[in-house]
């Protein structure tokens, strides 16, 4: 019985990133031998012990063999003669197919250092493809990893799975649980970029692949394409750190662009709503989680709006509030002006400006939270009135605060970018 360190901890130690979770690989034994020496049983396709004193996972050295379609269609073997080696090269990139001995010897006979110090993304094996998450996998570590580029032989093998239609078996929890890593790396936009290049964009997320090529009106998008406004964007919600449900409502905000009528573009009136409808689609087929849904849903019908805010007077700005729920969720109402700072400051030239609305919204909602609503309502009841009567008289206060707020502390109106002279 031999163990070995594998996978991530190796390849973030030689690349000097800090390590995550250790993994290791034991080599010539059997699962009766793990268990009488305490490990803990927790895989269910194939075994993957705790270890009794540092917790951390154990797997047995394994081989796979392909069964069937999608991610589920493997079968594993398992057992002592299974060497090190052989563990390796089911693993699907050369960087992770790499291990480290008891007295910290480097394992690698797939070059993995080699495509380190290249910063290159390089299948282990043909059997790449016979595993669609691994088209996910990679696309993720290209947003980890945003200075490595893909092997043309490896995109090219990509590309043969997209058109074998092995993408299109994908379980849609599977999907989301590595589209939802990637928003959260170094820069989103790689993964995007990557899942076009191979093709697998146009069948997981179509609603998101036809923005590129969509125009936008020049005089607010100097980056007019609205692919590249979106992957602008997108790191720029990694650029302010925002949490998983930002991202994810920065990726679905202007989903409506891309069903605008030819027609009538670069104008895009209407797209809100859309983009909100689209949004639904793609909330119930990924199962993406609540909390990301709902903030997507505000952030995509009221982002023009919450950039437009510095033209609306108080009563409007209340009924902004009251639309995003801001009243009863304002930790919610941070993040839907967050990611609209990301979809203001994602475009060309607008990368360091900043987002006046942020602030102004910002103090609104903490005025219209200061009007003390019990009080108002309890002299109200003393005096007969009740329901609706109550509802107007607390909204009449809250806007009587924002005019006073408004007027004494003005924010710069100006939300959009100024004209630009139209080019020849």
């Amino acid at each position: 019985m031999k163990t070995y360190l594998v996978g991530g901890a190796v390849r973030d130690r030689l690349l000097g990133r800090p390590q995550g979770d250790r993994d290791w690989v034991v080599v010539g034994t059997t699962p009766e031998a793990m268990l009488a020496a305490g490990f803990r049983p927790v895989g269910r396709d194939f075994p993957v012990f705790l270890h009794p004193g540092s917790g951390e996972e154990h797997a047995l050295a394994r081989t796979e063999r392909k069964s069937g379609r999608g991610y589920h269609g493997f079968e594993c073997h398992a057992s002592p003669d299974v060497s090190l080696e052989e563990d390796l090269t089911r693993r699907d990139l050369t960087i992770n197919a790499m291990a480290e001995d008891s007295d910290g010897s480097l394992i690698d006979p797939w070059g993995g250092q080699r495509d380190l110090a290249a910063r290159v993304l390089r299948h282990v094996s043909p059997a790449f493809a016979e595993d669609p998450v691994r088209i996910l996998r990679l696309a993720r570590f290209a947003a980890r990893l945003p200075d490595f580029t893909v092997a043309p032989e490896t995109l090219a093998l990509m590309r043969g799975m997209v058109a074998d239609g092995e993408v299109d078996h994908l379980v849609a929890e599977r999907v989301w649980q590595e589209l939802s890593r990637g928003l959260m790396e170094e820069r989103p936009s790689r993964m995007f970029e990557v899942l076009r290049e191979c093709g697998a964009l146009a069948r997981l997320l179509p609603e998101v692949e036809r923005l590129w090529g969509v125009p936008q009106r020049a005089e607010y998008h100097p980056e007019v394409d609205t692919g590249v406004h979106l992957m602008m964007v997108m790191d720029m919600s990694a650029r302010l750190q925002g949490s998983l449900p930002v991202r994810y409502a920065c990726l679905g905000h202007d989903l409506g662009k891309g069903t605008t009528p030819a027609d009538v573009l670069p104008r895009h009136l209407g797209h809100e709503g859309r983009s909100a409808k689209l949004l639904q689609q793609v909330g119930q087929r990924l199962r993406v989680p609540n909390d990301c849904r709902e903030l997507a849903d505000v952030v995509a019908r009221e982002h023009g709006n919450v950039h437009r805010s510095g033209e609306l007077n108080a009563a409007a700005v209340l009924r902004l509030l009251e639309r995003c729920d801001a009243i009863r969720k304002p930790e919610r109402f941070a993040e839907v002006l967050l990611a609209c700072e990301c979809d203001a400051r994602g475009r060309l030239g607008f990368e360091e400006k900043p987002y006046a609305p942020r602030e102004r919204l910002s103090a609104a909602l903490r005025t219209a939270l200061s009007v003390e609503t019990a009080e108002l309502a309890k002299a109200a009841m003393a005096q007969g009135r009740q329901g609706k009567d109550i509802g107007a008289l607390i909204q009449q206060a809250r806007t009587q605060a924002l005019e006073a707020m408004l007027a004494s502390a003005p924010v710069a109106r100006a939300t959009q970018p100024p004209p630009l002279t139209p080019t020849p």
